[in-house]
């Protein structure tokens, strides 16, 4: 360890200080990827395989012309439609001094633990 120290000191006291460190020239920013003046990067085709309609059994090809029947028999696509947004349910509070007052009685008579494994 000593001698590695001793030649760091060495070559630490041949390092010209007076001279300019020149650095590497820092390295070109790389070009943009080319972009298509598209507005947006995904099509969804109108065109799919021959369906046959559940309303009238008329073959469609459309989404388009097969929604439109849907729509107008009032007929509701499944899989489509939007689900309302989730709320959390919310419990009282008393269902909550209820509930911890039942789980420290419990802990009280010895029935649980509060330590894992015991």
């Amino acid at each position: 360890m000593a001698n590695s120290f001793r030649r760091f000191q060495d070559n630490f006291a041949e390092i010209d200080f007076s001279k300019e460190i020149v650095l590497p020239e820092p390295r070109k920013e790389r070009a943009a990827p080319k972009r298509s003046d598209l507005p947006c990067p995904r099509l969804a085709s109108d065109i799919m395989e021959a369906v046959q309609s559940q309303v009238s059994g008329k073959w469609y090809e459309s989404k388009s012309a097969l929604r439109a029947e849907y729509k107008a028999t009032g007929h509701i696509e499944k899989g489509n439609d939007r689900r309302p947004p989730w709320k959390m349910p919310r419990s009282s509070r008393k269902e909550i001094r209820d509930t911890v007052a039942k789980a420290r009685a419990r802990v009280e008579r010895g029935e649980r633990s509060l330590y894992k494994g015991k």
